[in-house]
């Protein structure tokens, strides 16, 4: 199946993301976090489709890639290209992303920022 192959891709790796997620939490902060977590639940949603799941796993991946825009490590700025990847993925996906997948990211969140 189509999905099964996207979901193998070597480009996206759900345990690169966690490690992203869980090293940079508090520097990348909340926002950043809990859209990440938006897609990412959104996406194991067996009703999202496929061209969204597309869109969600480039979000994620331009996420976890240490090559991007502005590099993570620069102060202030550094998540700022990686928030706007994200929120726009978030607007594009928005109908898959039920309130059902905001509270479960809101609560894994909770765990990194207690």
């Amino acid at each position: 199946m189509a999905q099964d192959k996207l979901l193998d891709k070597p480009a996206f790796k759900a345990e690169q993301l966690w490690d992203k997620l869980k090293n940079a939490a508090l520097s990348a902060g909340r926002d950043v976090v809990e859209r990440a977590l938006c897609l990412y639940y959104a996406a194991q949603r067996p009703d999202t489709p496929l061209w969204a799941k597309t869109v969600i796993y480039a979000a994620l991946t331009y996420f976890i890639s240490p090559v991007d825009a502005v590099p993570d490590i620069t102060p202030v700025l550094g998540y700022s290209d990686d928030l706007g990847v994200l929120v726009s993925a978030v607007l594009t996906v928005a109908m898959y992303v039920t309130d059902d997948v905001k509270q479960q990211a809101r609560e894994k969140a909770s765990t990194w920022f207690a």
